[in-house]
């Protein structure tokens, strides 16, 4: 499903939340579309599924959830969803898209993962696992960030299709509860299309970090498979 050569690429960024709802939400899609990205922004889960018809012409170059909460898609959604990205399409989940659409087996199969609790925002260290992926090959071994610094509720690496891109150093912040190896980053191929997933990207400084901003953009257009613009 990659867009023709020199084209935009077209992104539609679901931000719908039916739980808690994180202030950077605003700030964030706009740094999207700083980045370069066609953002086709929605709140509606009618104008998602309608978005993802085929009918209606070429579908996103991919579909990122952002800070998502809750139960978010109608059932037309989401089986819209499944069937683009089983087909082919890309998807980025991004910070609290692991606290969405609990009730949905295939989208916990999908993001390997789901949100249990974080501990208190403050300073951390990841530890880069791959630097061979968009998303972290600008990264050192360490990377100094601040974030709520996510546990989930089973550990993705149980995925054998899990690829892990950067872990949580738990040592590094205080209230750490998953133990050991603690993957914050990770891809993964579904179907035929691939997936994406950071941790990452509570507040609004986040989305001002240089690396940060890269990170992103390198997981979108990983999993868009097209190179991130800018």
């Amino acid at each position: 499903m990659a867009q023709p050569t020199g084209t935009t690429p077209t992104v539609l960024v679901h931000t719908r939340t039916t739980d808690y709802r994180h202030a950077s939400i605003p700030y964030a899609v706009d740094t999207l579309r700083a980045l370069g990205f066609a953002v086709r922004h929605t709140e509606d889960p009618g104008e998602f599924a309608r978005g993802l018809d085929p009918a209606r012409g070429a579908p996103p170059a991919a579909v990122v959830f952002l800070s998502t909460s809750g139960d978010i898609l109608t059932p037309e959604g989401r089986e819209r969803l499944a069937a683009y990205i089983d087909g082919g399409g890309g998807f980025a989940g991004v910070h609290a898209a692991a606290c969405t659409e609990y009730g949905w087996p295939y989208y916990g199969t999908l993001l390997a993962a789901r949100f249990a609790r974080h501990p208190a925002h403050q300073p951390g260290r990841l530890r880069v696992a791959d630097h061979d992926h968009p998303a972290t090959r600008h990264l050192g071994e360490s990377w100094e960030f601040e974030d709520e610094w996510y546990d989930f509720r089973s550990d993705p690496r149980s995925d054998p299709a899990v690829r892990v891109l950067a872990y949580a150093e738990e040592a590094s912040y205080e209230g750490a509860a998953m133990g050991g190896d603690h993957p914050l980053v990770w891809c993964r191929a579904q179907g035929t299309g691939r997936v994406f997933y950071t941790g990452l990207g509570h507040s609004e400084a986040a989305w001002s970090d240089p690396d940060f901003r890269v990170h992103v953009a390198g997981g979108v257009g990983w999993a868009g498979r097209f190179a991130s613009p800018g």
